[in-house]
Protein backbone atom coordinates (compact mmCIF):
# COMPACT_ATOMS: atom_id res chain seq x y z
CA UNK A 1 0.00 0.00 0.00
CA UNK A 2 2.88 2.20 0.70
CA UNK A 3 3.98 2.56 -3.46
CA UNK A 4 0.15 3.10 -3.66
CA UNK A 5 -0.26 5.80 -1.27
CA UNK A 6 3.17 7.86 -2.37
CA UNK A 7 1.91 8.12 -5.67
CA UNK A 8 -1.45 8.84 -4.57
CA UNK A 9 0.08 11.57 -2.86
CA UNK A 10 1.69 12.80 -5.80
CA UNK A 11 -0.69 12.81 -8.34
CA UNK A 12 -2.69 14.67 -5.85
CA UNK A 13 -0.24 17.57 -5.47
CA UNK A 14 0.41 17.84 -8.83
CA UNK A 15 -3.20 18.22 -9.86
CA UNK A 16 -3.90 21.03 -6.87
CA UNK A 17 -1.23 22.55 -8.38
CA UNK A 18 -1.95 22.42 -12.03
CA UNK A 19 -5.79 23.50 -11.13
CA UNK A 20 -4.31 26.73 -8.86
CA UNK A 21 -1.88 27.34 -11.72
CA UNK A 22 -5.02 27.58 -14.40
CA UNK A 23 -7.53 28.81 -11.87
CA UNK A 24 -6.00 31.26 -9.68
CA UNK A 25 -3.26 32.82 -10.82
CA UNK A 26 -4.84 33.47 -14.79
CA UNK A 27 -5.01 36.39 -15.72
CA UNK A 28 -8.03 38.66 -16.00
CA UNK A 29 -9.85 39.65 -18.70
CA UNK A 30 -12.71 40.04 -21.08
CA UNK A 31 -12.69 36.25 -21.95
CA UNK A 32 -11.54 35.29 -18.73
CA UNK A 33 -14.70 35.74 -16.50
CA UNK A 34 -16.49 32.38 -15.83
CA UNK A 35 -14.66 30.27 -18.11
CA UNK A 36 -12.29 27.77 -16.55
CA UNK A 37 -9.51 25.92 -17.92
CA UNK A 38 -9.47 22.42 -18.82
CA UNK A 39 -7.87 19.51 -21.24
CA UNK A 40 -9.57 19.92 -25.09
CA UNK A 41 -11.47 16.80 -25.46
CA UNK A 42 -12.15 17.18 -29.09
CA UNK A 43 -11.26 19.59 -32.06
CA UNK A 44 -14.08 22.22 -31.33
CA UNK A 45 -12.69 22.43 -27.58
CA UNK A 46 -9.06 22.85 -29.20
CA UNK A 47 -10.05 25.45 -31.01
CA UNK A 48 -11.85 27.46 -28.80
CA UNK A 49 -8.83 27.11 -26.53
CA UNK A 50 -6.18 28.16 -28.42
CA UNK A 51 -8.35 31.13 -28.96
CA UNK A 52 -8.78 31.79 -25.72
CA UNK A 53 -4.68 31.24 -24.82
CA UNK A 54 -4.00 33.12 -28.06
CA UNK A 55 -6.09 36.30 -26.39
CA UNK A 56 -3.60 35.99 -23.88
CA UNK A 57 -0.23 35.00 -24.92
CA UNK A 58 -0.59 38.89 -26.49
CA UNK A 59 0.63 40.24 -23.13
CA UNK A 60 1.16 37.22 -20.86
CA UNK A 61 3.37 34.87 -23.02
CA UNK A 62 5.32 33.60 -19.85
CA UNK A 63 2.28 32.85 -18.37
CA UNK A 64 1.04 30.79 -21.23
CA UNK A 65 3.92 29.00 -21.41
CA UNK A 66 4.23 28.00 -17.88
CA UNK A 67 0.79 26.75 -18.19
CA UNK A 68 1.29 24.81 -21.10
CA UNK A 69 4.73 23.52 -20.22
CA UNK A 70 2.68 22.85 -16.73
CA UNK A 71 -0.35 20.90 -18.47
CA UNK A 72 1.54 18.56 -20.91
CA UNK A 73 4.16 17.51 -18.29
CA UNK A 74 1.00 16.74 -16.11
CA UNK A 75 -0.31 14.74 -18.91
CA UNK A 76 3.15 12.69 -19.48
CA UNK A 77 4.37 11.99 -16.32
CA UNK A 78 0.89 10.60 -14.94
CA UNK A 79 0.68 8.93 -18.68
CA UNK A 80 -2.67 10.41 -19.35
CA UNK A 81 -3.76 9.96 -23.05
CA UNK A 82 -4.42 13.16 -25.40
CA UNK A 83 -0.79 14.67 -25.71
CA UNK A 84 -1.61 15.07 -29.55
CA UNK A 85 -4.26 17.66 -28.66
CA UNK A 86 -1.83 19.69 -26.72
CA UNK A 87 1.11 19.11 -29.66
CA UNK A 88 -1.44 20.41 -32.15
CA UNK A 89 -2.22 23.54 -29.57
CA UNK A 90 1.68 24.48 -29.67
CA UNK A 91 1.78 24.47 -33.02
CA UNK A 92 -1.85 26.97 -32.96
CA UNK A 93 0.29 29.01 -30.25
CA UNK A 94 4.03 29.06 -30.64
CA UNK A 95 4.44 28.47 -34.47
CA UNK A 96 5.75 25.29 -36.30
CA UNK A 97 9.43 25.16 -34.99
CA UNK A 98 9.21 26.96 -31.68
CA UNK A 99 6.66 24.12 -30.93
CA UNK A 100 8.29 21.37 -31.83
CA UNK A 101 11.18 22.32 -29.79
CA UNK A 102 9.12 22.22 -27.24
CA UNK A 103 6.66 19.26 -27.42
CA UNK A 104 10.28 17.42 -28.30
CA UNK A 105 11.84 18.93 -25.38
CA UNK A 106 8.17 18.56 -23.12
CA UNK A 107 7.67 14.63 -24.10
CA UNK A 108 11.26 13.24 -23.21
CA UNK A 109 10.85 15.01 -19.83
CA UNK A 110 7.59 14.06 -19.17
CA UNK A 111 7.74 10.21 -20.23
CA UNK A 112 11.12 10.43 -18.24
CA UNK A 113 9.34 11.34 -15.39
CA UNK A 114 6.87 8.98 -15.83
CA UNK A 115 9.59 6.22 -16.13
CA UNK A 116 11.05 7.07 -12.65
CA UNK A 117 7.32 7.36 -11.10
CA UNK A 118 6.78 3.95 -12.48
CA UNK A 119 10.21 2.75 -11.25
CA UNK A 120 9.58 4.28 -7.43
CA UNK A 121 6.00 3.37 -6.92
CA UNK A 122 4.43 0.95 -9.81
CA UNK A 123 6.40 -1.77 -10.55
CA UNK A 124 4.33 -4.25 -9.05
CA UNK A 125 0.77 -2.64 -10.37
CA UNK A 126 2.64 -2.91 -13.78
CA UNK A 127 3.58 -6.68 -13.64
CA UNK A 128 0.32 -7.51 -12.06
CA UNK A 129 -2.17 -5.89 -14.48
CA UNK A 130 -0.34 -6.39 -17.81
CA UNK A 131 2.00 -9.61 -17.38
CA UNK A 132 1.96 -10.50 -20.52
CA UNK A 133 2.75 -7.33 -22.16
CA UNK A 134 5.95 -6.99 -19.91
CA UNK A 135 6.67 -10.37 -20.87
CA UNK A 136 6.48 -10.00 -24.53
CA UNK A 137 8.47 -6.57 -23.98
CA UNK A 138 10.86 -8.30 -21.63
CA UNK A 139 11.78 -10.82 -24.88
CA UNK A 140 12.47 -8.64 -27.07
CA UNK A 141 14.63 -6.17 -25.34
CA UNK A 142 16.50 -8.72 -24.29
CA UNK A 143 17.01 -10.25 -28.09
CA UNK A 144 18.29 -7.20 -28.74
CA UNK A 145 20.04 -5.97 -25.97
CA UNK A 146 23.54 -5.65 -28.11
CA UNK A 147 21.36 -2.74 -30.44
CA UNK A 148 18.92 -1.93 -27.41
CA UNK A 149 18.76 2.32 -28.58
CA UNK A 150 17.63 1.42 -31.96
CA UNK A 151 15.05 -0.93 -30.83
CA UNK A 152 13.68 1.73 -28.69
CA UNK A 153 13.61 3.92 -31.67
CA UNK A 154 11.88 1.18 -33.67
CA UNK A 155 9.18 0.69 -30.75
CA UNK A 156 8.53 4.68 -31.04
CA UNK A 157 8.25 5.04 -34.85
CA UNK A 158 6.25 1.34 -35.31
CA UNK A 159 5.02 0.64 -31.93
CA UNK A 160 4.08 -2.74 -30.45
CA UNK A 161 2.66 -1.39 -27.71
CA UNK A 162 1.33 2.12 -26.53
CA UNK A 163 4.03 4.61 -25.40
CA UNK A 164 2.41 5.50 -22.46
CA UNK A 165 2.49 1.81 -21.19
CA UNK A 166 5.81 1.61 -22.74
CA UNK A 167 6.95 4.27 -20.69
CA UNK A 168 5.51 2.56 -17.85
CA UNK A 169 7.21 -0.77 -18.41
CA UNK A 170 11.07 0.16 -19.08
CA UNK A 171 12.15 0.33 -15.51
CA UNK A 172 10.68 -3.22 -15.55
CA UNK A 173 12.82 -4.08 -18.47
CA UNK A 174 16.51 -2.74 -17.01
CA UNK A 175 16.30 0.11 -19.64
CA UNK A 176 18.88 2.49 -18.97
CA UNK A 177 17.49 5.92 -18.11
CA UNK A 178 19.67 8.08 -20.58
CA UNK A 179 18.74 5.48 -23.79
CA UNK A 180 15.16 5.84 -22.92
CA UNK A 181 14.99 9.53 -22.62
CA UNK A 182 16.84 9.99 -26.03
CA UNK A 183 15.28 7.04 -27.71
CA UNK A 184 11.93 9.49 -26.75
CA UNK A 185 13.27 12.73 -27.43
CA UNK A 186 14.39 11.58 -31.13
CA UNK A 187 11.92 8.37 -31.62
CA UNK A 188 8.87 11.11 -31.16
CA UNK A 189 10.25 13.63 -33.51
CA UNK A 190 8.16 12.66 -36.47
CA UNK A 191 4.94 12.41 -34.49
CA UNK A 192 5.20 15.93 -32.82
CA UNK A 193 6.23 17.23 -36.48
CA UNK A 194 3.11 16.15 -37.98
CA UNK A 195 0.74 17.04 -35.19
CA UNK A 196 2.55 20.48 -34.57
CA UNK A 197 2.23 21.37 -37.62
CA UNK A 198 -1.01 21.22 -38.61
CA UNK A 199 -1.50 23.28 -35.57
CA UNK A 200 0.36 26.09 -37.31
CA UNK A 201 -1.34 25.40 -40.62
CA UNK A 202 -4.83 25.02 -38.91
CA UNK A 203 -4.31 28.07 -36.54
CA UNK A 204 -4.16 29.80 -40.23
CA UNK A 205 -7.21 28.78 -42.01
CA UNK A 206 -10.34 31.10 -41.33
CA UNK A 207 -12.86 29.39 -43.33
CA UNK A 208 -13.81 25.69 -44.57
CA UNK A 209 -12.54 26.55 -48.12
CA UNK A 210 -9.23 27.13 -46.85
CA UNK A 211 -8.61 24.02 -45.68
CA UNK A 212 -8.86 22.54 -49.27
CA UNK A 213 -7.12 25.20 -51.11
CA UNK A 214 -4.22 23.52 -53.23
CA UNK A 215 -1.03 25.58 -50.69
CA UNK A 216 -2.68 23.89 -47.45
CA UNK A 217 -2.95 20.58 -49.07
CA UNK A 218 0.48 20.54 -50.74
CA UNK A 219 1.83 22.14 -46.83
CA UNK A 220 0.01 19.13 -45.41
CA UNK A 221 1.58 16.67 -47.77
CA UNK A 222 4.84 18.09 -47.69
CA UNK A 223 4.98 17.47 -43.61
CA UNK A 224 3.24 13.87 -44.39
CA UNK A 225 6.98 13.34 -46.64
CA UNK A 226 9.23 14.47 -44.17
CA UNK A 227 7.71 12.59 -41.14
CA UNK A 228 8.31 9.21 -43.38
CA UNK A 229 11.74 9.34 -43.98
CA UNK A 230 13.13 8.95 -40.48
CA UNK A 231 10.46 5.67 -39.91
CA UNK A 232 11.98 4.12 -43.51
CA UNK A 233 15.85 4.76 -42.15
CA UNK A 234 14.81 3.04 -38.92
CA UNK A 235 12.70 0.26 -40.87
CA UNK A 236 15.80 -0.51 -42.89
CA UNK A 237 17.82 -0.68 -40.13
CA UNK A 238 15.87 -3.49 -38.19
CA UNK A 239 15.21 -5.46 -40.81
CA UNK A 240 18.89 -6.36 -40.77
CA UNK A 241 20.08 -5.69 -37.21
CA UNK A 242 16.99 -6.26 -35.12
CA UNK A 243 15.32 -9.46 -34.16
CA UNK A 244 11.95 -8.95 -35.20
CA UNK A 245 9.84 -11.76 -36.25
CA UNK A 246 6.35 -11.86 -38.29
CA UNK A 247 4.15 -11.64 -36.12
CA UNK A 248 6.04 -8.78 -34.21
CA UNK A 249 6.02 -6.51 -37.55
CA UNK A 250 1.85 -7.51 -38.08
CA UNK A 251 1.38 -6.20 -33.85
CA UNK A 252 3.58 -2.64 -35.19
CA UNK A 253 1.12 -2.66 -37.98
CA UNK A 254 -1.82 -2.76 -36.05
CA UNK A 255 -0.52 -0.67 -33.46
CA UNK A 256 0.82 2.26 -35.50
CA UNK A 257 -1.40 4.73 -33.67
CA UNK A 258 0.43 6.29 -31.21
CA UNK A 259 -0.55 7.00 -28.32
CA UNK A 260 2.08 9.46 -25.12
Amino acid sequence: MRPLCGFLVLLGAASCGLYLLSARLRPGGPLGAGRSLKFPSDLEELRELAEFLQYYKQEHQSYVLLLFCAAYLYKQSFAIPGSSFLNILAGALFGPWMGLLLCSALTSVGATCCYLLSRAFGKQFVVYWFPDKVAMLQRKVEENRSCLFFFLLFLRLFPMTPNWFLNLASPILNIPVSQFFFSVLIGLIPYNFICVQTGAILSQITSLDAIFSWGTLLKLLAIAMVALIPGTLIKQFSRTHLKLDEKDQSVCLLNGRKST
